[in-house]
């Protein structure tokens, strides 16, 4: 793996790793941070959903932990996969009926027309990293493009805080709640956020 050191007068060491993720790291802040240089959104394929459900998030994030049961689903043609400039997967996103949760529809939580719903994963080392606004962006960019709408909801775990923190600095507004018990017996509740393009 390449890695090129520099720092500057500011006292900033800049990372770099195959060209790709840029880590950050300020002395004087001592803050360290990390960066994509670009993201490439395509058509989803077998390949990148094997991938994809390699992938295994700790802790509470585990809920998001995907298994071969999940390989029709991604390829039913609304899911694509989030690629670095450099072709490197880095995640996901979807759009539709793939992009909500089944119980919302009991408490109307999908009602509202004219709303496109979205969805959207990234590799768990890359999660908390602070890349989840231009992630966002970049993949509700695509989705308006691609189904020529400017309204905007998705589908959020209460729990995952850090997304909800991302959506809400990007504008979404929180707006309707339910619950889902999982296979295992699990209660967890949801939440539904809307975006409209002023």
């Amino acid at each position: 793996m390449d890695k090129h050191i520099k720092e500057n007068e500011s006292g900033v060491e800049s990372s770099l790793f195959n060209n790709t993720y840029v880590y950050i790291y300020c002395k004087k802040k001592k803050e360290m941070k990390i960066t994509i240089m670009g993201f490439v959104i395509k058509e989803m394929t077998d390949k990148e959903v094997k991938e994809i459900c390699t992938w295994k998030y700790d802790d509470i994030y585990s809920f998001y932990n995907l298994d071969e049961s999940s390989y029709e689903g991604f390829l039913n043609g609304s899911y694509y996969s989030v690629y670095d400039e450099h072709k490197n997967l880095v995640g996901f996103c979807c759009f539709g009926q793939s992009a909500t949760v089944p119980n919302g529809k009991l408490v109307g939580a999908y009602d509202e027309a004219g709303f496109i719903d979205i969805g959207l994963g990234m590799m768990p080392v890359l999660c908390g990293k602070g890349l989840g606004d231009e992630f966002l962006k970049k993949c509700m960019e695509f989705v308006e493009e691609k189904n020529n709408i400017s309204k905007f909801r998705l589908t959020v775990a209460t729990f995952n805080k850090r997304a909800m923190k991302v959506y809400e600095k990007l504008g979404f507004k929180r707006d309707k709640y339910f619950d889902r018990v999982t296979q295992d017996g699990r209660t967890i509740e949801f939440v539904t956020m809307k975006f409209e393009k002023e």
